[in-house]
């Protein structure tokens, strides 16, 4: 009922009384004619709307249970939608190859955290492999712009440019780092800290820690 309630509300019978034809309500919703007049008798039926039949058609205008419901409705989509500036992640640590130490400490990377993210970071990265079954969920990262970190040249090689992401390790403020070319595989991220992570947090490898990125 909902969809047909919304197909109304968008012909603004929300806020006058609307002339209908079934065939035009129908073709919209992909429906034929008969299913859409049985869903009008329905929301009838429910109390939803007002009807009124005449020989130049039928007028509706939507009640206030039916913009009860409608509004239920936008609450629920409300509470998606306000809270997507941000998902969380399960990951574990694990110990890197140890290259983080190196590329964190290049200053052409360096000057830009402290300009960008506003850190000085520790000369290492948090290691973490996302779960299996958030994986699809870190996908958005692929999509989010974030915080743009351009490529440099230094010592007669070329380093590529990466992304940033605000976020949480178990509640505590940190960045993720995703280089545009990486030598991890897609379930890996790097976390840089202004601190050593493993120790203010007091993680171990194998630990599993809740990761919050905001968007």
């Amino acid at each position: 009922m909902i969809e047909m309630l919304k197909a109304l509300a968008l012909m603004n019978a929300s806020r006058e009384v609307v002339k209908v034809s079934c065939k035009d309500l129908g073709e919209k919703l992909g429906h034929s004619t008969q299913t859409a007049s049985r869903r009008l008798k329905e929301l009838e039926d429910h109390g939803l709307i007002e009807r009124t039949v005449t020989k130049n058609g039928q007028f509706i205008a939507i009640t206030e249970k039916g913009m009860d419901m409608l509004f239920a409705e936008y609450s629920d989509y409300r509470k998606i939608f306000e809270n997507a500036n941000s998902i969380k992640l399960h990951c574990t640590v694990f110990s890197g190859l140890g290259e983080g130490s190196y590329y964190v400490s290049l200053e052409g990377y360096r000057r830009q955290f402290k300009e960008k993210l506003g850190i000085d970071p520790f000369p290492g990265t948090l290691n973490l492999r996302v779960a299996k079954e958030d994986l699809i969920i870190k996908k958005r990262l692929d999509k989010e712009e974030g915080i743009k970190i351009e490529g440099f040249s230094a010592e007669n090689r070329t380093f590529g440019p990466a992304k940033a992401f605000k976020c949480k390790v178990n509640g505590y403020p940190a960045f993720i780092v995703i280089p545009q070319r990486t030598h991890y595989p897609g379930d890996v991220l790097e976390i840089i800290s202004d601190k050593k992570l493993r120790d203010v947090l007091n993680l171990k490898d194998g630990d599993i820690v809740e990761l919050e990125v905001i968007l």
